[in-house]
């Protein structure tokens, strides 16, 4: 399989997108403005406990608490001996990060005896701020290098599953189990296959040392702040993407050119006649046809090559996505129509996934199938086009009504959310009311408020469709209300207004307010008595309990309760303290120091940083 990877970066953002096979198949975006913070460690400070979630909420500086769960936070070192008591260093041949990572989960240890609220730690970014959620961090470090991951913390050896020789593994094994530091772990990343012992000791004196680095800054530094940034997008990209498997790297800018050919220089020597400079007159995008695949990934609807089709819609909840036939009628029967459409949607819906970067809780709808073993066909299929992706997905059978039910692990904001905003039209809905619906949502107005207009002339303006089926299609019912009240009601159209506002008043007066059953947006704050489920009852019963309501709301002095919930990881910005804070006295930017910067303010009597762990030094 030939791949590429191409960057676009000689603008305000980067851009790289992996190209396997002549098709696009992975995409990310970095904006220089708005860097991602996965990766990055930081010194934060506790701001809540909370033993009924066993979780905790850390302010590391940034706008929304991070999120720290029980599975992440890590003991004493005494702890660390408990939890992998005869494990060091027999770990399973096949066993990856992810695995590594389910291993140190059963202490049975309890967030409260874990943390207390004011204590200063260092933990880790996993996972970038998604929607309403803050970052989640972890207090077990792992720093990735070319060929090795570090975890100064952990007392373990983990090999890449996609080594699959056993002689390889048991020498890669071998050599990190000789050179590593007492009580540290590593993982060999799949780049590492065939490597020199020499290649790997380097890999690990220069991880070691920037971690003893980092120790230094957490000790000395304020709280919160900064203490280490990973690589940018750019240099991520070359030192985790740029694989043997890939054929060359393309990029458009002589300056980021030149940064990623000294940085492949140092790190990467063997790759230096891969990298290439693009002189193309068109963008690079355009030139290799990515553009127009990345407006594809934003389009809801997706075509494929048969004439059937997807339909993809993202929502809060999850990601339901619809297979069609569209187009396609077969040639010889039903099933066997149907069964080529699902196959062939298989394969789109798995690299839509990865181009999209959809992630979470996902429900694939294929089209019904009569025969048992179609069903089992198509869930092969799925699962062997699932392979590819570097995100770990969790995929249930295909169930008789045609449904495959998946995970998919979210690290990052979906294409949709990074590139797009809500409608400020629609305010983010998809869709507004029907001009009928507001024509006769203006009607029952008039006829509820059409008696507080002294003057003889009630002036109705409304968006020019709306006037336009008042003045026509129901025109009959302007008349009747007129006569009804007794005035002559004139319709203007506003073409600055929202086709679903409208306004009514006495000429040269200004509109009178609307009550609270009529229709329209909602501008500011949402009327909380008009979303209420309520009884319902007699006219009398209904105004009495309005009455009340509005008593009652009036006595609490309208004041907001913030003392709600929510999931599991949803960040509690209103916590106690706030997020003030920059970055603190310094960090190490990629490995190296940089000068200390201004931080934050400080504070209150609270127990100092820990690492829980000495530098580390390396083994002769």
């Amino acid at each position: 399989m030939s791949s590429l990877l191409v960057i676009n970066a000689d603008g305000p953002e980067t851009r790289v997108a992996l190209v396997e096979d002549g098709l696009l198949g992975e995409l990310y975006i970095e904006r220089k403005r708005e860097r991602g913070i996965a990766g990055n460690i930081y010194k934060g400070r506790v701001e809540r406990v909370l033993p009924g979630m066993q979780a905790a909420f850390v302010n590391i500086g940034a706008e929304k608490s991070a999120y720290l769960h029980v599975s992440d936070v890590r003991g004493t070192p005494d702890d660390l001996k408990r939890l992998f008591a005869g494990d060091a260093g027999k770990s399973s041949e096949d066993e990856d990060e992810e695995e590594a990572d389910r291993r140190r989960v059963g202490s049975g240890a309890r967030i409260e005896d874990l943390l207390k609220e004011g204590q200063e730690i260092v933990v880790q970014v996993t996972k970038e701020p998604i929607s309403t959620k803050g970052a989640r961090t972890t207090r077990y470090v792992s720093l990735p290098g070319r060929h090795l991951v570090f975890m100064p913390t952990v007392d373990h050896i983990g090999i890449s599953r996609r080594i699959a020789s056993d002689k390889e593994r048991r020498r890669l094994r071998d050599i990190v189990e000789s050179m590593r530091p007492p009580g540290s772990g590593f993982i060999v990343r799949t780049v590492a296959e065939g490597i020199s012992e020499k290649e790997l000791k380097s890999d690990m004196e220069f991880l070691i040392k920037l971690w003893n680095e980092i120790v230094k800054r957490s000790e000395s530094g304020r709280c919160p702040a900064l203490i280490y940034n990973d690589l940018d997008l750019l240099l991520r990209t070359v030192r985790d993407m740029f694989t043997p498997d890939v054929e060359k790297l393309i990029i458009d800018s002589r300056s980021e050119y030149d940064r990623v050919k000294k940085f492949i220089a140092a790190l990467m020597p063997d790759f230096t006649g891969h990298i290439e400079l693009y002189d193309g007159t068109d963008p690079i995008f355009d030139g290799y046809g990515i553009e127009i695949e990345i407006d594809r990934a934003l389009e809801r609807k997706v075509w494929l090559k048969s004439g059937g089709y997807l339909i993809v819609d993202e929502m809060e909840a999850l990601t339901a996505i619809d297979v069609n036939t569209g187009r396609f009628v077969g040639k010889s029967s039903l099933e066997d129509t149907i069964t080529k459409t699902n196959l062939e949607a298989c394969r789109e819906v798995a690299e839509q996934l990865r181009i999209r970067s959809i992630g979470g809780m996902i429900v694939v709808d294929f089209i019904d199938m009569d025969r048992p073993q179609n069903r089992e066909k198509v869930t092969r299929t799925f699962n062997e086009h699932l392979r590819r992706d570097r995100s770990k997905a969790t995929v249930t059978r295909i169930s008789e009504l045609g449904l495959i039910e998946m995970t998919r692990k979210r690290t990052r904001e979906s294409l949709l959310h990074n590139l797009t905003e809500p409608c400020t039209y629609c305010e983010g809905k998809g869709y507004t009311k029907s001009r009928n619906t507001v024509a006769y949502e203006l009607l029952r107005e008039i006829r509820r408020q059409g008696d507080l207009i002294e003057s003889d002339t009630i002036i109705i303006e409304a968006h020019p469709t709306i006037a336009d089926v008042l003045a026509t299609t129901d025109h009959a019912f302007i008349e009747d209300l007129e006569k009804r009240l007794q005035k002559r009601i004139v319709v203007k159209g506003r073409g600055s207004f929202h086709m679903e506002d409208f306004e009514i008043h006495s000429p040269g007066e200004k509109a009178i307010e609307k009550s609270d059953l009529a229709g329209g947006r909602e501008r500011e704050e949402p009327k909380r008595r008009k979303r209420r489920k309520r009884a319902l009852g007699s006219p009398a019963d209904v105004e009495a309990m309005l009455a009340e309501e509005e008593h009652a709301a009036a006595g609490s002095g309208g004041g907001r309760d913030n003392s709600g919930g929510g999931r599991a990881e949803s960040n509690d910005s209103e916590t106690a303290g706030g997020n003030a804070g920059g970055h603190g006295n310094g960090e190490v930017r990629n490995g190296f120091a940089a000068s200390p910067g201004a931080g934050s303010a400080g504070t209150t009597d609270v127990a100092p940083a820990s690492t829980d762990a000495p530098e580390i030094k390396p083994t002769e």
